[in-house]
Order: structure tokens, then sequence, then C-alpha cells
């Protein structure tokens, strides 16, 4: 809600922000909650042991997350182990 206030705050006096603010999530909310889930769901929970591994383990975790995961409001995170 905030962001939304300031950008149209901005409009009104003719003002607009000078660059894309890193991590921010007014820029982008489609990367930020995939980029939140991607850590929480799978980063925080796997050891990887070379390049190659890491990058199947990511693939496979970003087939799934655009594919068979359910909705998170559905609260059913247990379907996916």
């Amino acid at each position: 809600m905030t962001p939304k206030q300031v950008r149209n705050r901005l409009q009104q006096i003719g003002s607009q922000t000078l660059f894309i603010e890193s991590g921010s999530p007014w820029e982008n909310g489609y990367k930020e909650s995939f980029n939140g889930k991607l850590r929480d769901k799978l980063l925080n929970g796997e050891i990887f042991y070379n390049l190659k591994e890491a990058k199947n383990i990511v693939e496979q975790w970003h087939q799934l997350y655009n594919t068979k995961r359910p909705h998170s409001s559905l609260n059913v995170d247990h379907l996916l182990l």
C-alpha cells in the first residue's frame, strides 16, 4: 500500500525516481516473491557440492514452481515434499 501511495505522490508533484532500488518489492513484486520462495523453500535447505549439481537442482525446483506447486494461500506445502 505504501509504495503505491509514494508513487502516486511523486506523480502528483511531477517527480519520478532516478533509479530502481535493488530488492524493492514495489519495483517487481513477482520477482521478489519468487526470490523469497526460492530462498525459503530451496536454498536454505540444500547443500550444493558443485555448480552442475546446483544448476540441476535449481532447474528442477524452478520447473516445479512454475508448473505443479499449489498456490501458497492453500497452505499445502507438505504436498511438495
